[in-house]
């Protein structure tokens, strides 16, 4: 109660306090947009887009996803993180390296937009690499010497693609259907 309310309520002894309910949490069918910029030279870039989208899809009520989206953060962080260099345009001696994180959603969808300063497009894996009859006893050989880290983005997500930056750099993005879950 305010002051000015307070002193009203003293000189009268007969009026009822009236409290305004508290908004509901929206439903994530609504739609809610998050981005956050960290930079790739930081220790901890990794853990605080996986921790920081964590906290959003849980403040939306899609906990559920968390296990999934946080590993599909932290392959895409790394991966800029691990290979990301910068165009020449976007380029500054001794300047750190942007990582923007986007988190979205919309009926029935949750989309994850990694982007960095990097035109470079991602090698996005084709399929399966070697047939797993054809692996035997050597289960390693189904794994590709590079690009695990965006085969495990493809397992995890319904969609994975990449999209160009108008000022240079790209985008990394990933899209899971929650239909069953809003």
């Amino acid at each position: 109660m305010d002051a000015r309310r307070a002193r009203q309520h003293e000189h009268s002894g007969n009026e009822l306090e009236v409290s305004v309910p508290q908004q509901a949490e929206e439903p994530a069918s609504r739609g809610h947009f998050r981005a956050l910029t960290l930079f790739a030279e930081s220790p901890d870039t990794v853990c605080a887009a996986r921790d920081t989208v964590r906290t959003w899809l849980e403040s939306w009520g899609l906990a559920v996803w968390c296990d999934d989206v946080r590993l599909v953060v932290s392959e895409l962080v790394s991966n800029v993180v691990q290979h990301a260099v910068p165009d020449g345009c976007l380029a500054r001696p001794g300047a750190s390296r942007r990582v923007d994180v986007t988190v979205s959603t919309w009926p029935g969808l949750l989309c994850i937009g990694v982007g960095d300063e990097d035109s470079t497009p991602p090698d996005l894996p084709v399929g399966q690499c070697v047939s797993p009859a054809l692996a035997g006893d050597l289960p390693e050989a189904l794994l590709p010497d590079r690009g695990r880290g965006l085969l495990i983005v493809q397992k995890l997500a319904d969609s994975v693609w990449w999209s160009p930056q108008e000022s240079g750099g790209k985008t990394v993005w990933a899209r899971f259907d929650i239909d069953n879950t809003t």
